[in-house]
């Protein structure tokens, strides 16, 4: 290993250790790596985006290609300025407004045609398919009725009550399956990143393990 090398890994153990020093409690160590990798990121992405925004979206086009055009767009995003003074913060309305209708707008299209519309055609042929077993048989049973049931426990217009409140009643069964997997999901998945910081350590630092 070199000596730039080994002064790289140090100090990424030494920083990893100050983050877990936050198990104990609350310290100099922690806040400093904290803030440190806070600093960094921001930094980092203030680089991205002034090369895959400024550059290649208003420099280049401008002032390269001449589309003028798009002094439109760059003159309502400079109102996101107006924070600056407390007489022109109300300008950034304008912009946020601009985007969250143009977003809302492409959002809502895109969802229902990769989501709900893929969802409701796979759940319709689900029984089209070719070659199932008996297992295949009940998973699409099963997923049948957790989509209609997840549905009408969404839906608010009839009362929970007799057939509707039990079909409610086993949507929430679903769900609740549905909401702990993605939990489990989560933690898993910060599992695996705890997992490869204690590899770091031991392996590469400390070089304990082979």
């Amino acid at each position: 290993m070199s000596v730039m090398n080994f002064i790289g890994t140090t100090l990424a153990a030494i920083f990893t250790l100050a983050v877990f020093s936050f198990l104990y409690k609350d310290n100099p160590f922690y806040k400093f790596a904290e803030h440190l990798l806070v600093g960094l990121s921001v930094g980092y992405y203030v680089g991205q985006i002034w090369h895959t925004a400024f550059i290649s979206w208003i420099i280049n086009p401008v002032f390269n290609e001449r589309q003028y055009i798009l002094f439109i767009p760059i003159f309502f995003g400079l109102f996101y300025l107006g924070f600056i003074h407390s007489k022109t913060v109300w300008l950034i309305r304008i912009p946020i407004a601009l985007s969250l209708g143009i977003g809302s707008g492409y959002g809502i299209s895109y969802s229902f045609q990769t989501s709900i519309f893929i969802q409701l055609r796979e759940t319709i042929n689900v029984f089209t398919q070719s070659g199932m077993d008996a297992w295949d048989v009940i998973k699409a049973i099963l997923l049948v009725v957790g989509v209609f049931s997840a549905i009408v426990y969404f839906f608010f217009s009839w009362k929970h009550e007799g057939v509707v409140g039990w079909i409610a009643k086993v949507g929430i069964y679903f769900l609740m399956i549905g909401f702990g997997a993605s939990f489990g999901l989560t933690v898993m998945g910060r599992i695996s990143l705890l997992i490869g910081r204690f590899l770091f350590l031991f392996q590469d630092w400390l070089h304990i393990i082979k």
